[in-house]
């Protein structure tokens, strides 16, 4: 008969390492469903959060893409070419911004649309090599042609004020429609054409 070993207890693999009695299942599931519970929280919230948040903003863009397509216009900013070459600086800041550019083998035109602060607009006549002070009210400087091109009515509630800021060629010709009836907040119109 062989003789057999004696088991011994399980020691702590360290004098620091206490031994602990084994788990509970029912201390287990609530361990682990709490871990879930966690994990959802940190993944599906924010997650829940930017699609909500996507769903919006596609739904904003949508809007103004069908506001803006009855007139031709585009909902957006002039690319920085465009913005250089007809010299439009649409001031920082700027709303509702929307374009539209026609080119033939005598003229391109450039129309372009914003809401901006009172700052903004002396900033942008400045910058085209005009002031506030060229603005004249009820001077819808505007043609009736470019207005029908992309559908711009200035009937509505004023006071309006125009201007036309001609240069030499190939500078670009500006004419320029604004609508004060936000004291604060002026809606720009303007179309700057080049003739090559």
């Amino acid at each position: 008969m062989t003789p057999t070993t004696p088991t011994l207890p399980r020691q702590p693999s360290s004098p620091e390492e206490p031994s602990r009695p084994p788990e509970d299942r029912r201390h287990r599931i609530r361990r682990r469903a709490l871990t879930l519970l966690i994990i959802v929280l940190l993944i599906g919230v924010p997650a829940g959060y930017l699609v909500i948040s996507a769903n919006q903003s596609r739904d904003s863009g949508r809007d103004k893409e069908e506001k803006y397509s009855a007139t031709g216009l585009t909902a957006g900013w002039p690319s920085r070419l465009q913005r250089r070459l007809y010299q439009v600086p649409v001031p920082g800041y700027s709303a509702d911004v929307a374009y539209y550019e026609t080119n033939n083998w005598k003229t391109s035109r450039l129309y372009v649309q914003f809401l901006t602060s009172n700052e903004g607009l002396d900033r942008f006549l400045r910058n085209i090599g005009t002031s506030t002070d060229a603005l004249e009210e009820d001077e819808i400087a505007i043609s009736a042609r470019d207005r029908k091109t992309v559908r711009w009515d200035f009937s509505g509630e004023g006071p309006w004020f125009g201007l036309v800021h001609e240069q030499e060629n190939p500078a670009p010709t500006h004419t320029v429609v604004v609508n004060r009836s936000n004291p604060k907040h002026p809606m720009v119109y303007v179309v700057s054409r080049t003739t090559p």
